[in-house]
């Protein structure tokens, strides 16, 4: 699995650096940022300490939409729980999650928001489940680069797991896959009309383990096959 920790739109150019070398420390070298060209701002190198090669390398994507169509696994953090969403974790419990997925995940990206504001609603709409860190005040609040930091140390374990891109391409991206599966094979099901179970099923599979997984991949496959043969007895 490639983790890759994902800026949108920071304000601070020394942010950027610090969360480069935050991410260094830690034995992460992804670092993705979303409309913003600090990470070549001299700031961001005064900070990065050993850790240039990292704002060198790092990748611009448009918008935060270009980034979900690029990996399996998109986390976004927030302050709070959105919109009734019941998959806000913990780091803790993040690394958890992701330490279960195996080969079903090629990439994962974990997203923050900008310093001022954070991710908006439809960022985090695009998002697979949400993540947070625990606050025992509600002000003040902790740094970009603080939060980077924090997440690298608890997500360092899965740095040791990360794998050339060639060989990830070998497992197909399984969750990324079922995904989209799901995306259009829900629509032809008796759904209820307000979308209870597709939210609940794409709430609930990113928590998936690579066995499950698979398992529901078999299921969606017998599922295609039945609905394909009620067709052609109609026909």
């Amino acid at each position: 699995m490639q983790l890759a920790f994902v800026l949108v739109e920071p304000k601070v150019p020394e942010n950027v650096g610090a969360a480069a070398r935050a991410l260094c420390t830690m034995g992460f070298g992804e670092l993705w940022l979303v409309n913003s060209d600090l990470h070549t701002r001299p700031e961001a190198h005064w900070l990065a300490h050993g850790s240039d090669h990292i704002l060198d390398n790092a990748r611009i994507f448009p918008d935060l939409a270009a980034v979900r169509n690029t990996v399996d696994l998109l986390m976004g953090t927030s302050a709070k729980p959105r919109h009734q969403r019941q998959d806000w974790h913990e780091p803790s419990r993040l690394r958890a999650v992701l330490a279960s997925k195996g080969s079903s995940v090629a990439t994962a990206a974990l997203v923050f928001g900008r310093e001022d504001r954070g991710l908006s609603n439809e960022e985090l709409a695009l998002c697979d489940l949400l993540t947070g860190i625990p606050m025992r005040v509600a002000y003040p609040s902790l740094n970009l680069a603080q939060s980077v930091m924090l997440y690298a140390w608890e997500m360092s374990g899965l740095a040791v797991s990360i794998r050339p891109e060639k060989e990830t391409e070998e497992n197909n991206a399984r969750l990324g896959a079922l995904r989209q599966r799901l995306e259009s094979l829900l629509p032809t099901l008796d759904t209820p009309a307000d979308g209870k179970l597709s939210q609940w099923v794409f709430e609930r599979l990113p928590l998936l383990a690579e066995r499950d997984i698979g398992f529901v991949h078999t299921l969606c496959g017998n599922v295609e096959r039945a609905i394909t043969a009620r067709k052609d007895r109609s026909d």
